[in-house]
């Protein structure tokens, strides 16, 4: 696991080097253990290593035989020596062990259907001197992140993380106005925004070929979506012994490395799924690390103890204050630009945890979306069914009355959920899934931002993030439709978060539940195998039945929550009124300042639970703060 860096000159100038290394350094986090560089006319690449395949001669970058191709590298690619063998038997001379050379010989051999073959987590940078073209690449599911960006003098310039890029004195930090909209829908900001308008994310599954002295701009080109091809299958126990034989193949796959290796374990169907599979392939105690909380609302460490002793592993539990938010003021500079997904702080303990006995873990992050584990997709198929019985102009004048009159109770905002039920069934489809899950309703957007604000946005509603999404699916079943919808965003913020955690510590996290050949072959099984009544994951669960314990496979979801709530009226009150009431954000022009004064009152005297939004300006504040200091 690496970090990647580089300048592109489309003119053929020489990259200034020292500029590169002052780029690369923003990443040493990513790869402590190592640094290396190439510089030549119109191409600078920077690498930070993490040694796990190859130490001793793995370095970057890396040369084909000629040194005409060379290549940055950040990720896995677990059939490399598969693909090495058919390489070598095509006349091409291999110098290392290393999995990152069949990236520099795959592409001589198959051009840019190279990322076609690959089978791993991958971002990387690859310049051929021949062909006079710099080839960019991201792995299918967005499992590593890679940034790019044009300056205004024609030079592009990618990394890692955009902290690299913002070391360029010359990238614009011009706040991109839907990427607001976005992040107070979301939490996050979908890909391929970012928040400068200048800067974008290589999307999942997708490449980018930048040439010397090109013709018009390059676009970045899809080569893998998820296809939701229903495959044939001759009984629900033949599904659940074909899962569990490609679950083991995924993980098998994902044990190789030179370094020490485990796994999280929260007690959880996935992780508990994925330790089980470790488990019976290893010789030795696999290696587990679980998270316990002092507030039993959000603790799963006593369910990760039973799958630990089922199975022998060598297992620890690092227990985490829930009063522990000593890291708030940490996470703008992980991810660079406004991140309101909480869970990031006990991700991040639970990486620092791990890393002091592995280097690399394997996590259960996927199941949820590939096997519908979420509440809302049960809740959203109900609410499918009424719109199949009565058409949008009956449904939108009485639903949308019902919605407004219902009474909002913020005592119990999910015990009944009849008012967004109502509210979601005076829309569409795509309109209704995204009122579900958006974490702002658009009245309170529409609050909460300036008058200038909402005239940038010129109408943009963060509900298209979906809608471009719902219109390329390959399906139109309802399930189906919001698990793409969830791969191409959701999971692709989680997989961002891990990532960032992950990497602040210098810990590989490998995700075997997104191998994308298992993707693939899941997308295809009957939605009934996935959700049936009330019971998600379905066949999954059937599967594992040898494996798990019933008691953890059938028990209500937790996640990684916290005390928000508490927080924002106690301990942390203070830096909430300093920093959503204060000059940075009105001197942002962004926000409604009276709104903000009544989010806040509101909310300490406990009238409305106003946390979530609050998190996402205290985490945008932050932001800005930082921005203004740099």
């Amino acid at each position: 696991m690496c970090g990647i860096s580089g300048i592109f000159d489309p003119h053929g100038g020489r990259p200034d080097a020292d500029l590169l290394q002052r780029m690369n350094e923003t990443l040493h986090h990513r790869g402590p253990d190592d640094s290396g560089f190439h510089v030549e006319p119109g191409v600078a690449l920077g690498h930070r290593r993490l040694s796990i395949i190859d130490v001793a001669a793995g370095r970057q970058p890396l040369f084909n035989e000629d040194n005409s191709v060379v290549v940055v590298f950040n990720g896995e690619i677990y059939n490399f020596q598969e693909l090495a063998t058919e390489l070598v038997n095509s006349g091409h001379q291999f110098h290392t062990h290393s999995d990152t050379e069949v990236i520099v010989h795959g592409w001589e051999e198959w051009g840019e259907a190279c990322v076609e073959r690959f089978r791993g987590m991958f971002a990387f940078a690859l310049w051929d001197r021949n062909r006079r073209t710099l080839f960019l690449a991201r792995d299918r599911l967005g499992i590593k992140p890679l940034y790019y960006s044009q300056l205004p003098k024609g030079h592009w310039i990618f990394g890692s993380e955009l902290k690299a890029l913002q070391a360029h004195p010359d990238l614009s930090r011009r706040i991109d106005a839907e990427a607001v909209e976005d992040y107070f829908a979301y939490g996050y900001i979908p890909e391929p925004k970012t928040i400068f308008a200048g800067v974008r994310k290589l999307e999942p599954g997708h490449t980018l070929q930048l040439r010397l002295n090109a013709d018009g701009p390059p676009s970045p080109r899809q080569y893998w979506d998820v296809p939701f091809s229903p495959i044939a299958h001759s009984s629900e126990g033949a599904v659940a012994e074909e899962l569990l034989a490609r679950l083991d193949e995924a993980v098998r796959l994902r044990l190789v490395a030179e370094v020490p290796l485990g796994a999280f374990l929260s007690g959880g169907v996935d992780s508990s799924a994925v330790v089980a599979s470790m488990a019976l392939q290893m010789n030795e105690p696999v290696k587990t690390c679980a998270i316990a909380f002092g507030h039993k609302d959000f603790d799963e460490s006593a369910h990760a103890a039973v799958v630990a002793a089922r199975y022998h592993t060598d297992h620890v539990v690092d227990r985490v204050d829930p009063g522990d938010f000593s890291l708030v003021g940490n996470l703008v500079h992980l991810f660079d630009e406004p991140f309101a997904d909480a869970s990031a702080l006990p991700t991040y303990r639970l990486c620092e945890a791990a890393r002091r006995r592995v280097t690399v873990a394997l996590s259960g992050d996927g199941g949820d979306e590939n096997l519908a584990g979420y509440r809302r997709y049960r809740l959203h198929l109900n609410e499918e069914r009424m719109r199949g019985l009565l058409p949008l102009a009956v449904r939108r004048p009485l639903f949308g009355a019902l919605g407004r009159l219902y009474p909002k109770a913020d005592w119990a905002p999910r015990m009944f959920r009849a008012k967004t039920t109502f509210e979601s069934l005076a829309r569409d489809t795509v309109a209704g899934y995204f009122h579900g899950v958006s974490r702002m309703t658009d009245s309170q957007r529409q609050a909460l931002f300036s008058a200038s604000l909402r005239r940038d946005l010129d109408g943009y509603h963060a509900a298209e993030v979906l809608r471009r999404h719902a219109a390329a699916a390959p399906t139109d079943d309802p399930l189906s439709l919001v698990q793409y919808i969830d791969l191409k965003t959701f999971l692709v913020s989680i997989l961002h978060k891990v990532d960032r955690a992950s990497m602040a510590h210098g810990l590989e996290v490998r995700v075997p539940l997104l191998d994308h050949k298992l993707v693939e072959w899941l997308s295809g099984l009957s939605p009934r195998m996935k959700l049936r009544q009330r019971e998600g994951k379905y066949v999954f669960k059937t599967a594992l039945r040898q494996r798990v314990p019933a008691e953890l496979m059938y028990r209500p979801k937790m996640g990684f929550s916290l005390p928000l709530a508490a927080w924002l009226r106690g301990p942390l009150r203070q830096q909430v009124r300093e920093q959503v009431l204060g000059q940075t954000l009105a001197d942002s022009g962004l926000f409604n300042g009276p709104y903000l004064a009544k989010l806040v009152n509101q909310h300490e005297q406990a009238r409305r639970d106003h946390s979530a939004v609050l998190w996402e300006l205290l985490m945008f504040g932050q932001f800005l703060s930082s921005r203004a200091a740099a």
